[in-house]
């Protein structure tokens, strides 16, 4: 093991996080960037029309839309987020998601 505690992603360098994930027709695409016992970081493209079905997470989890818009329930009340806004889904909550358009996000869920 190299020591590092991040992957996927480059060191000392700038990135353009919305970049480092690409759209695929019809597909959820991830990228993790860390998976710690604590924290997991990770990258999503979803393309319009696709989703993530409701599920609970362990970890109080923070969406940050990189690009596009999605439709994300939680637990039954429904927010439209777009590039640029954030929203925290609660840990144990159901929540889902859903692409309104094509959209990217950073997934950073943080777990007791």
């Amino acid at each position: 093991m190299d020591g590092n505690l991040m992957k996927n992603i480059g060191f000392a360098e700038i990135v353009k996080m919305d970049e480092l994930v690409d759209y695929q027709e019809g597909r959820v695409i991830s990228r993790t960037l860390a998976q710690l016992p604590q924290v997991t970081l990770t990258l999503f493209s979803i393309s319009q029309g696709e989703g993530i079905s409701a599920h609970t997470s362990p970890g109080d989890a923070l969406v940050q839309i990189l690009d596009g818009e999605a439709e994300i329930t939680i637990g039954g009340q429904v927010f439209n987020v777009q590039a640029g806004e954030s929203i925290v889904m609660p840990k144990g909550v159901p929540h889902a998601l859903e692409a309104r358009r094509n959209f990217k996000f950073l997934l950073t869920v943080v777990k007791p």
